[in-house]
């Protein structure tokens, strides 16, 4: 795979239009929520020609040839020396020039050699330390780049991926049959279940769960071709965090004493992110929050995180040269007793 087809964004015909309906309402929010950052925040979420795009390499069909041209045009290994926790098995690479290759063919049989995903959507993933053996549930799926990521960590004993939208879910099975090869997927199981249904259904049952819960995707929302579609989702928003918390709740009666879940989103709104965690944290004793400033300590070269809310969540802000984000990340402990 040589890199010559990639293209400075510059170059490139940008065919995105702002949805002005998304953006006014963003700015009355995020003015109050962010102050000052929103300013840099808004620059780079509405000018793509800004935006990185990372590699997320496929152990299972390593990419020798890639690695090398990725070197050769200054890309960087993004985790690699620095976090502590990163398995050597996840190998990402990042280029502080934005930019973005080509992206593989799903071809049926073959595997594709890497990803392209936010850099910023690889925290909750390397939140979970998933370690061999472990039962883990991706309660809302697709596309399936975390799960993607998530097997290049670790072999879990059993990996239950679901995703309750239908259409969304045949896109997380192409993703996986892309990427794992058929001897794993006798570990994997893909359901259509309403998350919220899973904790009755399977109680206990996993040492981690990821919940990357559906939210007001501030990237693409602000991208939106149809303006009263646009206006539906403002008027829905609301409704949000009601559907967060109760896939948390499921995820936590899912989740065995011991076990850690980890709580995502891709919007910056504080009632989808530390306002859900609050809810959480109030109603339940037995859930533990897990402090995350080392982690944003330890990777704070590569991502810009807010300044308030690192003691139980972490926020990514999209940056200048770090142009990662939205992404919240909260990590919870379920205690024995």
């Amino acid at each position: 795979m040589v890199l010559s087809r990639l293209k400075p964004q510059s170059e490139r015909k940008l065919t995105k239009q702002i949805c002005r309906v998304v953006l006014d309402h963003f700015e009355k929010q995020y003015v109050k929520e962010l102050g000052d950052s929103w300013i840099t925040i808004r620059d780079i979420l509405t000018s793509p020609a800004c935006w990185q795009h990372a590699v997320l390499f496929n152990r299972f069909n390593y990419p020798f040839e890639l690695e090398k041209d990725l070197q050769l045009k200054r890309y960087h290994p993004l985790l690699q020396g620095y976090f502590p926790n990163c398995p050597k098995s996840l190998i990402c690479y990042v280029n502080r020039i934005p930019g973005r290759i080509p992206s593989e063919r799903h071809q049926f049989g073959k595997l594709k050699g890497y990803y392209l995903l936010n850099a910023a959507s690889l925290l909750p993933v390397l939140a979970l330390e998933l370690q061999n053996g472990e039962r883990i549930l991706d309660m809302c799926a697709a596309p399936g780049g975390k799960s993607i990521a998530l097997l290049q960590c670790a072999y879990p004993g059993y990996f239950h991926c679901n995703e309750y939208d239908s259409l969304r879910s045949r896109w997380l099975k192409q993703t996986l049959e892309s990427f794992i090869p058929q001897p794993m997927t006798h570990i994997i199981k893909v359901s259509e279940l309403d998350g919220r249904e899973i904790g009755d259904t399977q109680p206990e049952m996993f040492d981690k769960v990821l919940v990357d819960a559906p939210c007001s995707n501030d990237r693409s929302w602000l991208f939106s071709s149809d303006t009263q579609k646009a206006s539906y989702r403002l008027n829905q928003r609301k409704e949000l965090p009601l559907m967060q918390i109760e896939l948390l709740r499921s995820a936590i009666r899912a989740l065995r004493p011991g076990g850690s879940l980890v709580y995502s989103t891709c919007t910056l709104s504080k009632a989808e992110n530390i306002d859900v965690v609050d809810q959480i944290l109030n109603s339940h004793s037995n859930i533990i929050p897990v402090d995350m400033k080392e982690m944003a300590s330890a990777v704070s070269h590569e991502f810009t995180f807010a300044p308030n809310g690192q003691e139980y969540g972490l926020l990514v802000l999209p940056d200048k040269g770090k142009a990662w984000g939205p992404m919240f990340v909260a990590k919870l402990n379920k205690s024995v007793s």
